[in-house]
């Protein structure tokens, strides 16, 4: 239990550094009030720091600097979204929080003190002006940690209702090998050059060759390697997009061992062959995802009418105070070696 709670209570290893500007955020004021519980700005401004720390250490290397001020989609920055996501989970931390009996999820002894323990490293590996910048007081960050740990052990016990059957009808996944005689060559380079209108007709007709050669009973292993093109494989159902959205349509229709026509696309032509009604390995997966999907459903759903049953306030003031752009924070991960992670 100690090394799960440490691979989500990432906090005990984060370290502000260059940092400019300063907080103007009274750690003790209201921020947020989910029904009867209140979150402090100085929570909101520390886990807010927290996931830029994240966001910062991973990725800033290939948005840049100024990476809060771009686009993340239409209307709405980086830091306009991340800041919207923080307050979410944190409205969705404390109602998990407040429904931990409905599920008899507890926090034991142990992870309490693991909780402790890392708000008490990072209090001692933060320097006093840092830890003021991100609301780093060990009180502020050990509740932080403490709803983290709750979301964590609440997500797995309302996902533990999910329905876990699925039949093989649910799931069935289909195999097929297929060809593709590309529009498109590309050179040494990598550099890619579209073909010419006579050039994409032969290669039609090619196509058009092989598959009438595989319907009188040829070989398609065979007949690509003629042709010099390469047999792939594909595992697909009825919403499948790839290969082809195109290809997968007509090979849904087909029976096992039945061949589809020339499927011509903007990419090429393509040639398929249905080797299986059902891919025990793929059907399985599915199955797999279509459990996984269930779970979070369900985790979403019941946190989603928790709100809607819930008085939420949020103050807007503080939540402006909150500026990425005014300080860089990052992030020191220690990777723990095997012996280690045998040892928690």
């Amino acid at each position: 239990m100690k090394k799960r709670i440490l691979t989500i209570l990432l906090a005990g290893t984060m370290a502000a550094t260059a940092l400019t500007g300063c907080n103007s955020i009274k750690n003790d004021a209201t921020a947020i009030t989910v029904g009867d519980t209140k979150i402090s700005a100085g929570e909101v401004n520390f886990y807010a720091r927290f996931t830029q720390a994240q966001y910062e250490t991973y990725y800033s290397a290939y948005m840049g600097e100024d990476m809060w001020n771009t686009e993340a989609e239409k209307g709405k920055t980086y830091e306009e979204g991340v800041k919207e996501s923080v307050q979410e989970l944190m409205e969705t931390m404390v109602l998990l929080e407040q429904h931990m009996d409905e599920y008899d999820v507890t926090l034991t002894d142990a992870e309490k003190k693991v909780i402790e323990e890392t708000a008490a490293e990072f209090d001692e590996n933060n320097e006093a002006d840092n830890k003021k910048l991100v609301s780093g007081e060990k009180e502020v960050v050990e509740r932080v940690l403490t709803l983290m740990a709750v979301q964590q052990k609440m997500a797995e016990a309302i996902q533990a209702g999910a329905d876990t059957e699925v039949s093989d009808e649910e799931a069935a996944q289909k195999s097929m090998d297929y060809v593709l005689f590309a529009y498109n060559t590309t050179d040494e380079s990598g550099e890619s050059t579209e073909l010419s209108d006579e050039e994409k007709a032969a290669l039609k007709s090619q196509a058009e060759a092989l598959a009438q050669s595989i319907k009188d009973g040829g070989d398609l292993t065979e007949l690509a390697n003629n042709a010099g093109v390469e047999v792939q494989k594909a595992t697909f159902d009825d919403e499948s997009q790839t290969p082809s959205a195109d290809l997968v349509k007509a090979a849904d229709a087909l029976k096992e061992g039945e061949t589809t026509g020339v499927i011509e696309t903007e990419a090429g032509c393509y040639v398929g062959k249905v080797t299986s009604l059902l891919d025990r390995e793929a059907t399985d997966a599915k199955k797999e995802t279509i459990v996984q999907e269930r779970k979070s459903k369900l985790y979403q759903d019941t946190c989603e009418e928790w709100k809607k049953e819930t008085d939420i306030k949020v103050e807007k003031d503080i939540w402006k105070k909150i500026k990425f752009g005014d300080l860089k924070v990052t992030m020191k991960v220690e990777q723990q070696t095997d012996e280690q992670d045998s040892e928690n």
